[in-house]
């Protein structure tokens, strides 16, 4: 990078512009095409697409590849620990994470005269193209969408409530809730996590 960096006329500063336009792309590929087709969740849709910005733009102006790869490595393991610190965050979700900082970074890396753009595009579609492949092998025998929830009245919890309990959470959620799972029970602040299944 140079001082007059922000110069219209310097030609990196475009070649950034265009592969935050390739980013946000393939970032729309991957969030709205094929995660929220398959998980009709909008809560995290938003932190996702401005995560993949903002580890974008860090990626592109670092200079050297190599402390790109080091950043890259350095992302995943501090929302890694992020995210399994946050109760409600599930596995599938955290993988979507993943695979929206890998994109991020792909895309931030200035590879001219070491990798082609091609290659760097082809990258692209296999991730998203593996996110979809999998969503629809693995998801469309499902026919119940699941989401985890908190829940405070732990005596609805017995085996003997069992039908007391589904109407209540499809009460309170709105959904038409079919079948709830307790994932863990927190005795000490007396509160529950449960993953409910509901049709869509």
């Amino acid at each position: 990078m140079t001082t007059n960096f922000f110069d219209l006329n310097n030609p990196a500063f475009w070649g950034i512009i265009e592969r935050f336009g390739m980013n946000l792309f393939f970032l729309f590929l991957l969030l709205r095409v094929v995660y929220y087709r398959f998980s009709r969740k909008t809560n995290y849709l938003f932190g996702f697409f401005l995560m993949g910005i903002v580890i974008f733009f860090i990626g592109a102006m670092l200079k050297i590849v190599a402390m790109e790869f080091q950043m890259a490595i350095g992302l995943f393991a501090i929302f890694t620990i992020l995210n399994l610190r946050t109760i409600s965050f599930d596995v599938k979700n955290m993988a979507y994470l993943f695979a929206v900082i890998a994109i991020s970074v792909l895309n931030a890396l200035d590879m001219k005269g070491k990798f082609p753009l091609l290659g760097v595009i082809i990258f692209n579609i296999l991730i998203i193209a593996s996110a979809f492949i999998l969503e629809y092998l693995l998801t469309k025998k499902d026919k119940y969408t699941t989401h985890p929830i908190m829940y405070d009245n732990l005596e609805m919890l017995k085996p003997q409530n069992r039908q007391e309990l589904i109407a209540n959470v499809a009460e309170i959620t709105g959904y038409d809730v079919k079948k709830v799972r307790i994932r863990r029970v927190n005795y000490k602040e007396r509160v529950a996590v449960l993953d409910i299944y509901y049709e869509t």
